[in-house]
């Protein structure tokens, strides 16, 4: 059963909300009345962690590959600086 905390209760009462999540399962933390945190045992965070593994021959999609297809920064031709309107003093 998942248990709704307010964060300032959460942090008040920090200890009962672990000893809850290992014998209840996850605690949801909420701000505002909107959920933002999900507190689980660390072993539930293992098996959730290995079961969404992507394998490594997985092609990425969506966002990952937009960011793949970016150019990267050293194929952009940088203008040279020649000047500089106010000289550069090193040190005190």
């Amino acid at each position: 059963m998942t248990t709704v905390w307010q964060v300032q209760e959460a942090k008040n009462r920090f200890s009962e909300m672990i000893e809850q999540t290992l014998s209840q399962g996850p605690q949801v933390i909420t701000r505002h009345g909107r959920a933002v945190v999900r507190v689980v045992a660390a072993a539930a965070g293992d098996d959730v962690a290995a079961s969404a593994a992507v394998p490594a021959t997985a092609q990425p999609d969506g966002f990952a590959q937009y960011l793949l297809s970016v150019p990267r920064a050293d194929d952009f031709p940088l203008p040279v600086r020649r000047s500089r309107k106010h000289p550069v003093q090193l040190g005190g």
